[in-house]
């Protein structure tokens, strides 16, 4: 299996590079893939909340709709629901029947599979935090929203797939430099940023540009993108723990973007008890 192990001269080439791959799916997707097809009652609902439990299989399937797209469609297709439809059931699963895994490919690489996965749950944490945010916001179309976070993070998770040993060192100069930022890390050991060669991948990968738009920290003024953007801030920092010195500033952005006050957000997000002091400046 190829792997990346020195900095390449360019973001084309990381694009080129990861656009000559086959890009590897959880096993658990494969699992519920092959029991959904021995079901009668499988339907286009069922096959997409198994494919937005896995980042890399969203990033999938809505590439290969892409490339396939005739003349005739004249509308993106920007949610997974729709895409499993447009596909139909029977064409989906032949297609997505022969997949590595990400488990296969990072075998020798443990440290690097915890990465991944680590990076996969908080997507999915990011994701569920958006939808229940474009919920309350009366969003036009929710599920665009949850596909549009979910896939923030696509290229840090095949950063871990495809060049492990180097992904490793950036979170490594993190750990000696807890004020060392992601992305200059990054930097350093990549030579780009992953924000960097996502935006080349989705539109060499021709993404739908609507999902292009939402996750464009350019468009930050947009509460569409807003709402993913804090979403996936939100995620990150929790990652360390509610102790994280970013989130007070996170919590007063979403409560904005929401209206919702401080005690009620925290109270939603599960925020523990003994850390609700940490969002209220101190009584004088």
């Amino acid at each position: 299996m190829a792997f990346i192990d020195t900095p390449l001269a360019s973001v084309d080439a990381y694009v080129e590079f990861v656009s000559a791959q086959d890009v590897p799916v959880l096993r658990q997707t494969i699992r519920e893939f092959e029991m959904l097809r021995e079901q009668d009652s499988t339907g286009a609902r069922h096959v997409a909340a198994a494919v937005l439990a896995d980042p890399l299989m969203t990033m999938k399937l809505l590439t290969t709709l892409q490339a396939r797209r005739g003349s005739r469609q004249n509308r993106d297709i920007t949610t997974v629901e729709r895409a499993v439809m447009m596909m139909g059931l029977t064409p989906f699963f032949e297609t997505f029947s022969r997949m590595t895994t990400v488990e296969e490919r990072l075998a020798a690489h443990p440290q690097a599979l915890v990465g991944v996965l680590k990076t996969i749950g908080r997507a999915r944490r990011a994701a569920h935090f958006a939808r229940d945010w474009a919920i309350l916001r009366h969003d036009l179309d929710v599920d665009e929203i949850t596909v549009a976070t979910l896939l923030t993070d696509a290229v840090e998770i095949m950063c871990w797939t495809f060049a492990p040993a180097m992904t490793l060192r950036v979170f490594e100069m993190q750990r000696a430099n807890r004020w060392l930022r992601r992305s200059e890390a990054q930097r350093t050991v990549f030579g780009a940023t992953a924000q960097e060669i996502q935006e080349a991948l989705v539109r060499a990968w021709k993404l739908p540009e609507l999902l292009i738009t939402l996750m464009d920290t350019d468009q930050a003024d947009n509460p569409r993108v807003r709402n993913v953007l804090l979403a996936a801030d939100l995620a990150r920092h929790l990652q360390t723990g509610w102790d994280n010195d970013a989130l007070p500033d996170d919590v007063a952005e979403v409560g904005r973007l929401i209206h919702m006050s401080p005690e009620q957000l925290l109270a939603r997000l599960g925020t523990p008890a003994e850390e609700f002091h940490r969002f209220f400046p101190p009584a004088t």
